[in-house]
């Protein structure tokens, strides 16, 4: 980018925002942007708000005020009529450039012209907002120097990007990275970049730490180092591998929106690079587990439904089965029974889940026949993780991720243990996965289960994302089979996670265990921050129905933590269900929330928390 010889400060009201940007820019000392860009000039009115301005009625006032105006083919004076209207509505510029990105026109070329007028001339955020809304959608190449100049400005960073991203990726994802690292720990890598050199990027990306504060957009730190061409540089290069590796995974997961690797555009080929090289990696115990994870997320997670080339994944699949059966990445033996392990506990923690694990992305499956092929995987993520998702293939392809995107599907306890796959003789309304945010924010995927004579259908499709599902028609003796072998199969269970599901069944087998302390079972299952610890939350409803002010039950929530301590599952499980039997878990579980005019009539005071746990 060219910078402007002034070095006295810009008037503010008379020089447009893009020239101030470049300013600044020039005037830093080695070109430094701070984290979140740079302030808008000294003096700038603060931003306008317009409180509970419901979204369609904002994209319908900004529709009537300026699309009549985007028809005059004159830039400068639609320009200059656009820049009073946007002003006078009195919007913050993020409003103005998301409904701008989405006007009615009908001379695009006649808009775009107005947009470029209005991102190099304009002084007010709204009338920049405006603009860069617009090249959101008529961006050419020629337009990417001034967004990368207008992304250096603290207001325009996210909007920039958006315009960005179809025109140039990398720039995209530095404006993101750059405004995101609340850490600080992507600085160096964003100043290597700004560098232009690709030994320092590659040293600085290496030495970013694996850890989700560092990794907080995966796709984008791979697209602003280009990894991609990294790789190309450097295919042989251990540590780059195990960083490819592991921004791939995380790419992978689909918590709570999209799964990143789907937008990543040079995803197959860096798959190939990686596979294609990962003899190259040390057999550590990590690296296997981090192989495995890869090889899971091309079988049945969302990178399985990128556009690869005909059998392309399933040779990476085969490649990566040749490579971990190989004398080199062979675990060690199991501890001796009855025998102390002297491995620490993670060691021998992650050496149970690639023995748990090792084969389930490699089994083979029965050949297509007239019918789709329908399969259930249920798939621990990692070792030290509590993320469990039941996966439903469609001739080995993930059908949620593709259907939904907003969130995995429902752990085994929700789906499989209760029999919801099960096709019964009256149709019947399934959830299969809910948008992490809860289903009341932004949805869930429902599908409707119901046999028709020797076919099993998938139909009544609510909550997909995009158009209508078709109906999916499975033959009924092989979906009947494939559910029973789910329902069998528990071979994702980590001993944790066993001793809360063997707890489950037994309470739902003798629920008078706890209903004679006038209790129930509210979640069972592992701490998301610990999973190698299982947790009962009860609920006390006092027997005389005692309701609050607003005319609602009280009640009273406890915690009682397991953990996982080396004792079988079996054991513990039934040491626990004894316990409740004989004595009153209010008096050692510990009491976390409720009412507390309940917790005081009853003598539980909330500052010590109401007993120890077990």
């Amino acid at each position: 980018m060219s910078v402007r010889d002034e070095r006295e400060p810009l008037a503010p009201r008379t020089t447009s925002l893009y020239d101030y940007a470049l300013f600044r820019h020039g005037i830093e000392p080695e070109g430094r942007v701070p984290r979140r860009g740079y302030p808008l000039p000294e003096g700038s009115p603060p931003e306008p708000g317009r409180p509970r301005l419901p979204w369609k009625r904002a994209q319908a006032e900004v529709s009537s005020a300026l699309t009549p105006l985007l028809a005059d083919t004159d830039p400068v004076r639609a320009a200059e009529a656009v820049h009073r209207r946007a002003d006078a509505l009195g919007m913050p510029s993020r409003a103005l450039c998301a409904a701008a990105a989405r006007l009615p026109l009908t001379d695009e070329d006649a808009a775009r012209r107005t947009a470029r007028q209005l991102t190099r001339t304009g002084t007010t955020p709204a009338a920049v907002g405006v603009g860069l809304g617009l090249l959101t959608r008529l961006g050419e190449p020629e337009d990417v120097p001034c967004l990368k100049v207008l992304g250096l400005l603290s207001s325009f960073g996210p909007a920039a990007a958006d315009a960005l991203d179809p025109l140039d990726r990398q720039a995209a994802a530095l404006l993101v990275i750059r405004g995101r690292d609340r850490s600080e720990q992507l600085t160096p890598l964003v100043g290597a970049i700004a560098t232009g050199d690709a030994e320092a990027v590659r040293a600085a990306l290496v030495a970013v730490p694996d850890e989700p504060r560092a990794l907080l957009s995966a796709r984008r730190i791979a697209e602003a180092a280009d990894l991609h061409g990294l790789l190309r540089a450097r295919p042989v290069d251990p540590e780059l591998l195990a960083l490819t590796g592991r921004l791939l995974h995380r790419m992978s997961r689909d918590v709570g929106r999209r799964a990143e690797i789907l937008d990543y555009l040079s995803a197959t080929h860096v798959y190939a690079y990686f596979v294609g090289y990962a003899d190259r990696l040390p057999p550590t115990p990590e690296l296997h587990e981090l192989l495995l994870s890869i090889a899971l997320d091309l079988h049945s997670g969302p990178a399985a439904l990128l556009d690869w080339r005909p059998h392309r994944r399933e040779a990476l699949l085969g490649g990566l089965e040749r490579l971990l059966a190989g004398p080199a990445w062979a675990l060690g033996p199991d501890a001796p029974s009855g025998g102390e392990d002297p491995a620490p506990a993670a060691e021998r923690r992650r050496a149970d889940w690639i023995r748990r694990t090792g084969r389930k992305p490699f089994a083979g499956t029965a050949a297509r026949g007239s019918h789709p092929r329908w399969e259930v995987a249920v798939v621990h993520d990692a070792a030290d993780s509590n993320s469990v998702e039941t996966r439903i293939l469609v001739d080995g392809l993930p059908l949620l991720p593709a259907l939904f995107g907003k969130g995995p599907g429902l752990p085994p306890e929700h789906l499989v243990d209760r029999g919801e796959l099960r096709a019964g003789p009256e149709p019947r309304e399934v959830l299969l996965a809910e948008a992490d945010c809860t289903e009341g924010c932004c949805g869930a995927l429902y599908v409707t289960i119901r046999r028709d004579g020797p076919e099993v259908v998938w139909d009544g499709w609510r909550g997909a994302v995009g158009p209508q599902p078709p109906p999916y028609r499975f033959d009924a003796a092989a979906y009947d089979a494939e559910v029973e072998r789910a329902e069998r199969d528990h071979s994702w269970c980590w001993p944790a996670r066993r001793t809360a599901r063997l707890i489950a069944a037994g309470l739902r087998e003798r629920p008078e265990l706890l209903s004679r302390w006038d209790l129930s079972a509210n979640w069972i299952a592992t701490d998301w921050n610990d999973p190698h610890t299982s947790v009962l939350w009860l609920v006390f409803t006092p027997p005389d129905g005692a309701l609050g002010p607003e005319g609602t039950p009280l009640r009273l929530y406890f915690e009682w933590r397991l953990p996982d301590d080396g004792t079988p599952p079996e054991v513990l499980a039934a040491a626990a269900l004894e316990r409740i039997a004989r004595s009153d878990p209010k008096g050692f579980a510990r009491l976390r929330r409720g009412s507390s005019e309940l917790a005081a009539s009853l003598g539980y005071s909330w500052s010590d928390g109401s007993g120890q746990d077990a």
